[in-house]
């Protein structure tokens, strides 16, 4: 660590110690969950169909134009939304009471920081408690549809179809995955005879817990992949390529954490000088950490922009189907661009079913590009809006396989720039869930029929709702 950062280093795990920078980070989670909900449900996009909202098992949602009683998506997702930001300012109640009682307690008094160093330990027992609270308080419906989407994630049926909410969920959980490191480490400075100034070494086979705990998440997504590429219908290589780059962040992770017997090897050639150092190109496995952060993070951007969003800009040309011939089918959607809501609704609330042929979702062959250069025909946002996002997709991905790396900030743990480069993690996913819902709703609308769409293609027969099968836990 540079010593020029030491006083801000000291300053902010004095003042705001990992444990409450952790509370933090995943309270900013819910308030990005609740305002994607939120900003979806703005645009006019049925988030409960899009999103396949139903956790209780596998629920096969309805098409966005469906048979429910007027106004009925619209009243799901305020009310979805509507709790998300209710938890949220609950959950921060608590934690900023908590951070609040630790700042008095202390006084900036490093010396009492250890003493009251329970009271992050209690906070986090409080919100655990809360969590699996099995009483109807505390926002129970949206605690059990939190813990039935992580089991899910785990631990469903390898022959199950995977929900595409299971699939946004698990995608946000990999941009956690630093959080979860964290996690861990302020449960190992809350431990008896460790301090919350600065994170316990971690010596022996207690290395490779850190890297464990940060893999979970892409082992759920992994996971995903491989069900739906070994799904009987399946006819797609696409899962196993998304399970390929899944699959790359492991070795980031845990080579990372062999970088400490790189730092061993070259301490016994070059003396303690090594410590001051941070490039280590003269050792292999430096070199190899190096090559596969390179690998994970240009095909993670090359996958969001071709297939989470659906653009063109990567894409390799290739001949046409037969099926992909024919004309546009007629759509139940209004012109998609600019902003223009995904449905409109007319003054009672009630669904206007409005036929309009939209662009097919690539140009016919031997036809002029209808639509900007590496984008697609059918756009929800304003046009900047897909470069811009392009480009910070592109600086984040490159940070963050970095940040995946733990020997890089084991020992400045409250440094204020990865604090930061952890939230701005958090605003690219945030961005990301948008384009790739808005993807999602584009393929299942030019799929017409009313069938669910998962995230490997396939398409699944589903119920219609009708109103006497709507209950008031839907609502």
């Amino acid at each position: 660590m540079n010593d020029a950062d030491a006083p801000a280093e000291k300053s902010l795990n004095l003042l705001f110690p990992l444990p409450y920078r952790v509370f933090g980070l995943l309270g900013l989670g819910i308030l990005a969950w609740a305002t994607n909900l939120h900003g979806l449900d703005k645009l006019g996009v049925d988030t409960v169909s899009a999103l396949d909202l139903r956790t209780e098992g596998v629920h096969l949602r309805g098409p966005l134009i469906s048979h429910r009683p007027a106004g009925y998506s619209q009243v799901v997702a305020a009310n979805l939304y509507t709790s998300a930001y209710r938890v949220f300012i609950g959950y921060t109640v608590i934690w900023f009471l908590s951070w609040t009682t630790y700042r008095l307690a202390t006084d900036g008094d490093a010396m009492l920081v250890d003493a009251y160093g329970y009271i992050p330990g209690v906070t986090a027992l409080l919100i655990l408690a809360l969590l699996i609270c099995p009483y109807n308080i505390f926002w129970k419906f949206e605690r059990s549809k939190f813990t039935q989407a992580a089991r899910r994630c785990f631990f469903s049926s390898s022959t199950s179809p995977v929900c595409f909410s299971d699939v946004v969920f698990a995608d946000i959980g990999t941009s956690f995955a630093k959080v979860l490191g964290d996690v861990w480490l302020s449960l190992c400075m809350l431990m008896p005879g460790n301090t919350l100034l600065m994170p316990p070494s971690q010596e022996g086979w207690m290395r490779w817990v850190l890297p464990t705990i940060m893999s979970l998440p892409y082992i759920a997504r992994f996971r995903q992949c491989v069900i739906e590429y070994n799904h009987p219908h399946n006819e797609s290589r696409r899962p196993l390529f998304n399970a390929i780059k899944y699959a790359t962040a492991f070795p980031v992770i845990f080579l990372s954490a062999a970088q400490r017997l790189v730092v061993e090897d070259l301490r016994r050639e070059k003396g303690d000088v090594i410590f001051q150092e941070s490039w280590h190109g003269e050792h292999q496995l430096f070199r190899l950490w190096l090559l596969v952060v390179v690998v994970n993070s240009i095909y993670s951007f090359w996958w969001d922009v071709t297939n989470d969003w659906g653009l063109d800009l990567f894409k390799m040309e290739s001949p046409p189907k037969p099926q992909e011939k024919r004309l546009p089918r007629s759509l139940v959607l209004p012109h998609l661009h600019s902003g223009t809501p995904l449905m409109r609704r007319d003054s009672q609330e009630t669904l206007v079913q409005e036929p309009l042929r939209i662009p097919p979702l690539e140009d016919p062959p031997n036809h002029r590009r209808t639509h900007p250069f590496g984008l697609r025909p059918v756009l929800i946002f304003p046009l900047p809006v897909y470069p811009l996002l392009i480009f910070l997709n592109l600086i984040l991905r490159m940070t963050w396989s970095i940040k995946l790396s733990s020997h890089l900030h084991t020992t400045s743990e409250g440094s204020v720039a990865s604090l930061w480069l952890e939230v701005a993690e958090l605003i690219r996913r945030w961005l990301w869930v948008f384009l790739r819902v808005e993807w999602e709703v584009i393929r299942k609308t030019q799929g017409g029929d009313p069938k669910i769409r998962y995230d490997d293609g396939l398409e699944y027969e589903m119920a219609h709702d009708t109103p006497e099968s709507i209950s008031q836990s839907d609502l």
